[in-house]
């Protein structure tokens, strides 16, 4: 059976964003595995004008559309602004449709109280698109894993909920490689 690959994509654009920490973090964790094909996917390095928009410069969606559609599953990097989401996260999965369906898909989340709010948005928009997301959610809390707010400290038992959302997410992206 061949290496599923598995896309850590960052959630954010935003100027002083921490997601490419954890994003960084959880490909070095996910790499000791050896299980997978894992790469840090940016958003911020796409142009994804917002959809729809007349005379935005869109010429980066068709690198986004590949580098999702090498993907057989995904970790996403999502962070609380607002009780939800990122704009630029919504906005870049609304881009894709068929390149995302009947994949896999864990969430980090992060924030004031773990970014619990956007993972159960970002769980909703996932369903619409057909990605499985797995149960286990490592939540990084803003006052106990990160550093003044800006380094990351995680705590030994969120490597632990990686290690446990990534032996969910690997089964479920080999098994939905099956029917696509």
């Amino acid at each position: 059976m061949t290496t599923v690959n598995i896309g850590i994509i960052l959630g954010s654009t935003r100027e002083g964003r921490l997601s490419p920490q954890v994003g960084n973090w959880v490909k070095e964790l996910a790499d000791k595995r050896g299980d997978a094909n894992y790469t840090i996917i940016d958003i911020a390095e796409y142009k994804l004008p917002l959809l729809g928009e007349n005379g935005g410069d869109a010429s980066g969606a068709a690198g986004w559309s590949e580098a999702i559609a090498k993907q057989d599953g995904f970790v996403f990097i999502t962070q609380e602004y607002n009780h939800s989401i990122t704009g630029s996260l919504k906005n870049a999965l609304d881009y894709l449709r068929v390149e995302w369906n009947n994949k896999a898909a864990g969430i980090v989340s992060y924030g004031s109280v773990g970014g619990a709010r956007a993972a159960e948005h970002l769980r909703g928009i996932l369903g619409e698109l057909s990605v499985a997301d797995v149960r286990v959610h490592p939540a990084l809390s803003l006052f106990t894993d990160f550093e003044n707010g800006a380094e990351l400290k995680a705590a030994p038992v969120q490597a632990d909920s990686v290690n446990q959302m990534l032996d969910q997410v690997i089964p479920w992206s080999t098994a939905l490689k099956t029917i696509r």
